[in-house]
């Protein structure tokens, strides 16, 4: 395997499941930060914030500068700011994706929005849910932090945003515009930000349709690991592969 400037790594099922680290991608980023190579975090985790990703992090014994955490709600807060300047915003959501756009300039509205962001709120229930849905059928643009139908804990797998946003855009007969990976987007504004060419960079994850996807779409190189949603046998089936495929990082 080459050395790159930028390892792009996934959180859930990549770096921890839920409260547990995953030992082997701990012992990976530990060496690569002994080599003096800094590794970046992108997670379509949309619910916490940078300094709440840094403290789970921190937890499972990896310390990361809050400036090479990388999320869904940051990437989709920018993106609402740059297309959508000056129109009213409603949100479903939890703490990430409110400092996220509250960072933009974007105080979110209940009433009549233009805009709808849609990110994973696990305090959710049936009249939030039908809110979402009334207003995307009136006519607001409907964006959704990621499409992840399922994320793996220490308990197993539980719903992700992908599952309620796919609700929500049935039921409006409307389908999201997706931030999240597997659209290249979070890759993008790192390389921008941190002047990496795409050379330079490879994504690593456990998702072979969002993770490595992701990779792909962006045109770098893309490391699976078998310790999340996909497995390896169902990796290799695929049309794209990724360039490596790995059961743990050592």
């Amino acid at each position: 395997m080459k050395t790159y400037k930028a390892y792009c790594f996934d959180l859930d099922g990549t770096v921890y499941r839920g409260k547990e680290g995953i030992s082997s991608a701990i012992t990976f980023i530990h060496r690569l930060q002994q080599a003096g190579i800094e590794p970046f975090y992108v997670t379509n985790n949309s619910s916490k914030t940078r300094e709440q990703l840094q403290e789970a992090l921190s937890a499972i014994g990896v310390e990361a500068p809050l400036e090479h955490i990388y999320s869904s709600a940051l990437v989709t807060a920018k993106y609402v700011a740059l297309n959508f300047p000056g129109k009213k915003v409603a949100m479903l959501g939890s703490d990430g994706i409110r400092k996220a756009l509250f960072n933009e300039g974007i105080e979110p509205i209940e009433e009549e929005p233009e805009v709808f962001v849609m990110g994973i709120d696990r305090n959710l229930d049936y009249m939030a849910l039908a809110k979402a849905t009334i207003a995307v059928q009136n006519g607001a643009t409907f964006i959704a932090t990621n499409q992840d139908i399922k994320f793996p804990t220490e308990y197993g797998f539980l719903p992700g945003n992908g599952s309620f946003a796919r609700l929500v855009g049935e039921v409006a007969d409307v389908e999201p515009i997706y931030i999240g990976k597997p659209s290249p987007a979070m890759l993008e504004v790192i390389a921008t930000e941190h002047s990496f060419a795409k050379d330079e960079m490879v994504m690593i994850g456990d998702n072979y349709d969002t993770d490595i996807m992701c990779g792909i779409r962006f045109g770098c190189d893309t490391i699976h690991v078998n310790t999340g949603v996909t497995p390896t046998k169902v990796v290799l089936e695929r049309e794209q592969q990724p360039t490596y495929v790995v059961e743990a990082l050592v």
